[in-house]
């Protein structure tokens, strides 16, 4: 039994079997968003006060580091499929849909980049 309609049959149109993905990429981002965010706010609170040597030599800390890093990949990366979402949901346009898509990961990486080399730079000493 043939389940296709006419049109989609003419189309050749289907699911492109990514949304599943696209759900569970974003809800495990999201969790992970919460831990990290929580290790955030211990970092500062950790580091009210203190003076820059010693918010330096916290930061240089290789499991702080990783955290730190690892917030800025789950961050940059959870921000950029709600704004993709955001996009496919509110742009009509199809040329300004993936202008848009595209601007956002560029925008995106271009975010984690910084804060890479900003938390790279400060563990490495520089």
């Amino acid at each position: 039994m043939n389940m296709r309609t006419p049109l989609k049959t003419a189309r050749n149109l289907g699911s492109a079997k990514e949304g599943a993905d696209h759900f569970w990429k974003q809800r495990v981002t999201g969790v992970a968003n919460v831990a990290l965010g929580l290790f955030l706010v211990w970092l500062i609170a950790s580091l009210v006060g203190a003076d820059y040597a010693t918010v330096k030599a916290k930061l240089a800390n290789p499991v702080i580091a990783l955290a730190l890093l690892a917030l800025v990949v789950s961050g940059t990366l959870h921000m950029r499929l709600g704004m993709q979402t955001i996009i496919e949901d509110y742009v009509h346009g199809e040329a300004a849909k993936i202008v848009c898509v595209m601007l956002n990961t560029f925008f995106a990486t271009a975010v984690a980049l910084a804060c890479t080399f900003a938390v790279l730079k400060i563990s490495f000493g520089a």
